[in-house]
């Protein structure tokens, strides 16, 4: 049995190689990677040089593969590699996937990168594919880059607005992929696709972030406030225009309507995770931890 994962080294791929690892399943593990030579694995997992852009190199990294971890990058074309992606899984007998789609990709259409990834969705139910979709809420860790505006000016700066966020721990994420990438790799055959949404046990406001933040570091946080420009023109200057707009998109959406889950939703993952999920209380009081102690 093996298990390929994509975006193997970015935050989320990280955590569920660690996951993978952590469980003892007797599974291989096969990360993709633009560069292997550069890749800090652990000696376990075997490292494929390839991307999703590529098709020869993504067909040579499922050879012998039986189950798929397919996250698409945020690219300008990331529809495009992953219904590529999935088509040529499809083509080499993979029996199952965990694919890392994007909680409310229906309700914001208007937002680039979430109708992407409901639109791989659409394939999936189309054509019955063996496929458990993950829906993963803003994610916590995103905040650790909160760093600066909170320590120095005692600001937290992102715009998210007052309607509330379920939002979730990367380590979550990992752990649920891995879960299901794990019973999918040990079924006999391919089984039906099922649907998590990936959502942390509380609605975090901008208000609500500050006042845990507060707490977390024993110092006054303010709310940053709402200023989508002032947002947008700081991503493009550490990347590309198309991005920062689209992330402006995704704000203004969590702005005015929210992405709050339902108590079913969060008892699902509870019940996939075997435990509660984290909460965003203890994300942020262990980051200040670890902060302090650098």
């Amino acid at each position: 049995m093996t298990i390929l994962v994509t975006g193997s080294t970015g935050v989320i791929g990280t955590q569920v190689i660690e996951q993978l690892g952590r469980m003892d399943s007797g599974v291989k593990i096969r990360a993709l990677t633009r560069s292997p030579e550069r890749a800090r694995f652990p000696a376990h997992v075997e490292a494929v040089e390839g991307d999703l852009s590529g098709i020869a190199s993504l067909k040579s990294a499922l050879a012998d593969v039986d189950t798929l971890f397919l996250l698409a990058p945020n690219a300008a074309d990331e529809l495009t590699q992953a219904l590529q992606a999935m088509n040529v899984a499809r083509e080499a007998g993979v029996k199952g996937i965990v694919y890392l789609s994007v909680f409310k990709g229906e309700d914001y259409a208007d937002v680039p990168h979430f109708t992407s990834k409901y639109t791989v969705e659409r394939m999936i139910e189309r054509e019955a594919l063996p496929v458990t979709v993950l829906r993963p809420a803003y994610f916590m860790q995103n905040d650790v880059h909160q760093k600066e505006p909170l320590l120095s000016a005692g600001i937290y700066g992102m715009p998210i607005g007052e309607k509330g966020i379920s939002m979730v721990d990367a380590r979550d994420i990992g752990e649920a992929a891995a879960r299901e990438l794990v019973r999918r790799s040990r079924a006999s055959g391919p089984l039906p696709a099922e649907i998590h949404e990936l959502v942390g046990p509380d609605a975090i406001t901008g208000a609500g972030a500050a006042a845990i933040w507060t707490e977390a570091l024993q110092r006054e946080i303010r709310y940053g406030g709402d200023d989508l420009n002032a947002l947008e023109s700081r991503l493009k200057e550490n990347g590309p225009e198309w991005m920062a707009y689209d992330m402006r998109l995704m704000m203004q959406r969590y702005q005015r309507e929210g992405a709050v889950a339902s108590a079913a939703q969060v008892e699902r993952l509870s019940a996939l995770l075997q435990r509660p999920p984290r909460s965003y209380r203890d994300f942020a009081f262990e980051t200040a931890r670890a902060w302090a102690a650098r």
